[in-house]
C-alpha cells in the first residue's frame, strides 16, 4: 500500500505484513535474506557490505540476466534502533564519507501491529526535482514490488 506523506520533499510506502517485527528486522539486516527481496524480480540481488551499526557501509549490486552485476546502492547507515527503525543514506558511503552521487535517504520502520508488523519505507529527497525523478523513475513501483516481495519472503519463511 502506498500512502501520502505530510512532507513534499518525501515518498513512502507501507504495508502491515504478516510477520513477527523480529523476522521482518532479520529480513532487512541478514545479507542473504535481502538478496531474496531487495530488487523487483526476476533481477537479482548481490549483497557486497551490509554492516549494520551507524556509519555502517550498505553496498548492493543487482543483475537483470544473474551474470553480469552493476552497482545499485552505495551508501551509510545513519541510525539503526534494533527491531524499530534503519535510516541509510547514499549521501554518505561507509565511515561517514561523502558520497559523489547524493540522492536519499532512507527511513524504514518496524512497529507491532495486530496483524504483525507495521512497515513503513519513506524515501526523503533534498529536492522537488529528485522527488519527481524517483517518481518518474517509478518509485512506487519498484518500492511497492520490493515491499511485496518482502512481506511473502517473510509470511512464507
Amino acid at each position: 500500500m502506498t500512502h501520502p506523506t505530510a512532507h513534499p520533499l518525501d515518498l513512502t510506502v507501507s504495508r502491515i505484513i504478516k510477520a513477527p517485527r523480529a523476522t521482518v528486522w532479520a529480513a532487512w539486516t541478514t545479507p542473504e535474506q535481502l538478496e531474496q527481496w531487495w530488487v523487483p524480480a526476476p533481477a537479482l540481488s548481490r549483497v557486497t557490505a551490509l554492516d549494520v551499526t551507524p556509519g555502517g557501509s550498505f553496498v548492493t549490486e543487482y543483475s537483470e540476466d544473474g551474470i553480469d552485476f552493476s552497482p545499485q546502492i552505495q551508501g551509510c547507515f545513519l541510525a539503526v534502533d534494533q527491531l524499530e527503525r534503519l535510516v541509510w543514506t547514499n549521501a554518505l558511503v561507509a565511515g561517514w564519507r561523502p558520497a559523489e552521487q547524493p540522492f536519499i535517504t532512507a527511513s524504514i520502520t518496524f512497529a507491532d501491529h495486530p496483524d504483525g508488523t507495521e512497515y513503513t519505507a519513506r524515501a526523503m529527497h533534498k529536492n522537488l526535482s529528485d522527488v519527481a525523478l524517483h517518481e518518474e523513475l517509478g518509485f512506487f513501483e519498484g518500492w511497492g514490488t520490493v515491499t511485496r516481495q518482502l512481506s511473502e519472503f517473510v509470511e512464507t519463511s
